[in-house]
């Protein structure tokens, strides 16, 4: 895969982007939020956990792989209009269909993946939450979103409790999520664990986003 790395304008956050060998028409355009140790303006350490480290270790990934790096004074939360935005334009620039771009993220990323679906909720085919959480009260706008979560049992950094409570949400309102508890993982371990032994990435390839239709914001009719 061929590697891309642009630094942080006034206009754009920085950003890696792997582009595969052979680009097609159909490429599907995978998004990774990393965590919060990853912030700043070196790029290189995008590449410390999860895809952005599988790609740099070696592994071809049959995907547009977008990683964009968090500015150090925020979390991915404050950011979301700037994560859409780029994805947008990389999106546009590359001509991916609609239907074939999906988000995931880890810790501080998880965090920012749930926030991004519940945000965009009738744009990602699917959204892939390790080691996050969220505003449970807003999940019933992910119900047309598939979800598959993944949380270490142990974790002590992020507690396990932040990712079952999103998709308790989402399953209370009928939505689809899936939620795997990696039994005597921690944090970054788990992570590590989700990303290389779990079929995340083939899970992430193999959506398609079928209804684009306005998904109602919650409260809206008090706006």
């Amino acid at each position: 895969m061929e590697r891309k790395a642009v630094c942080a304008t006034k206009e754009h956050l920085g950003y890696l982007l792997y582009v595969p060998e052979n680009l097609t028409e159909d490429t599907c355009m995978i998004t990774y939020l990393h965590g919060a140790g990853e912030r700043g303006a070196n790029l290189d350490h995008v590449e410390v956990h999860a895809i952005p480290q599988m790609i740099h270790d070696g592994k071809e990934i049959d995907a547009l792989v977008l990683c964009p790096q968090c500015p150090a004074e925020f979390v991915w939360n404050n950011v979301v209009q700037d994560v859409k935005k780029l994805i947008d334009d990389i999106a546009a620039e590359y001509k991916i269909k609609p239907d074939r771009i999906s988000i995931t993220g880890s810790s501080m990323g998880g965090y920012g993946t749930w926030e991004m679906g519940l945000t965009y909720p009738n744009f990602f085919s699917c959204i892939a939450p390790v080691s996050g959480g969220g505003m449970q009260w807003r999940c019933q706008k992910l119900v047309g979103t598939p979800v598959l979560a993944f949380h270490g049992e142990k974790d002590d950094c992020v507690e396990p409790i932040n990712s079952k409570m999103m998709v308790d949400g989402v399953l209370h309102f009928g939505g689809q999520a899936k939620l795997v508890f990696l039994e005597g993982f921690g944090h970054n371990d788990g992570i590590d664990e989700a990303y290389n032994n779990h079929n995340l990435v083939p899970w992430l390839l193999s959506h398609r986003r079928t209804d684009f239709s306005r998904v109602k914001e919650v409260c809206e009719e008090m706006f």
